[in-house]
């Protein structure tokens, strides 16, 4: 057998044992959800059996109790708030990450590797270290219980990720393209616009996706700084979860719900997604 064959062949079997690999990581990561899928049909009774149950009988009690048919309260203030906040703070980070990437990688500033690292340092403090302050000023403001404050801390959350992953989306943009826009007589918010957004689109939409799903993952500000009006998602879940009684059906079936939203955006971007992690990985 010539080399050339025992290459390929070789190259063969390393792709399939790679391919191997692969799906049975898939596999592990995804049972957990399957799991909690099958759990969220079961009645409470079901759902509590050890071993568990994969005959047991299916039922939407747990759906019926999280929108309230129960005679609870109704999730869609807690989702729409969950979907304000996110989506706001979202709109804000790419509004303010933008023209920094751009200064960062385009245009850099002087030691702007020192100014990126500074961005990512920020996110280096634990965030339950920076909760009492936040508390005492946003109970001396007046603004506990409030969906903008939310909104204010996710930006802020967000804003120094955002800023690292665009600064290298931003850095494959063709300078020759921005040079022949300023050029033409463009100033810099139409060359951010119509010229490093559409070209950098799918790093924007990769940023964009993990933004809006750290904001909508969030617990501990929104368990401490809001209580009934600005409640989120995430919080109304903790809620069936009580110290008397069964509820694993119910909150695998809120867990579900609450996770669909951000299980549709990643399907409707993921191939912006994938272009955008990728971007700026080959030089």
């Amino acid at each position: 057998m010539s080399s050339t064959a025992v290459r390929t062949r070789g190259r063969f079997r390393g792709g399939a044992g790679l391919g191997l690999v692969a799906w049975l990581a898939g596999i592990v990561f995804f049972l957990p959800i399957a799991w909690m899928a099958l759990t969220s049909f079961h009645s409470e009774t079901d759902a509590a059996t050890n071993p568990p149950s994969f005959a047991a009988a299916l039922t939407l009690d747990g759906y019926r109790e999280f929108f309230g048919a129960g005679g609870g309260a109704s999730p869609w203030p807690a989702l729409i708030n969950s979907a304000v906040a996110s989506v706001a703070s979202t709109l804000l980070v790419l509004l303010l990450a933008l023209p920094a990437a751009y200064a960062l990688s385009i245009r850099p500033v002087k030691r702007w590797t020192d100014v990126l690292f500074f961005f990512l340092s920020t996110k280096m403090l634990p965030v339950v270290a920076g909760l009492l302050p936040i508390y005492l000023f946003a109970k001396n403001a007046g603004l506990l219980d409030n969906i903008w404050l939310l909104v204010l801390l996710y930006t802020s959350m967000n804003l120094p990720i955002a800023v690292w992953m665009m600064q290298s989306f931003l850095a494959e943009v063709p300078v020759a393209v921005i040079e022949a826009a300023q050029i033409d007589g463009a100033r810099l918010p139409t060359v951010l616009a119509r010229v490093v957004a559409p070209i950098a689109l799918p790093g924007i939409a990769a940023t964009a996706l993990i933004c809006f799903i750290f904001s909508w993952n969030e617990l501990l500000f929104a368990r401490v700084l809001t209580g009934v009006v600005a409640e989120t998602a995430p919080v109304f879940l903790t809620g069936f979860i009580t110290s008397q009684g069964l509820f694993l059906a119910k909150v695998c079936a809120a867990s579900l719900v609450i996770s669909l939203p951000v299980l549709a955006a990643g399907f409707a971007a993921q191939d912006k997604l994938v272009q955008g992690l990728s971007l700026g990985a080959v030089k």
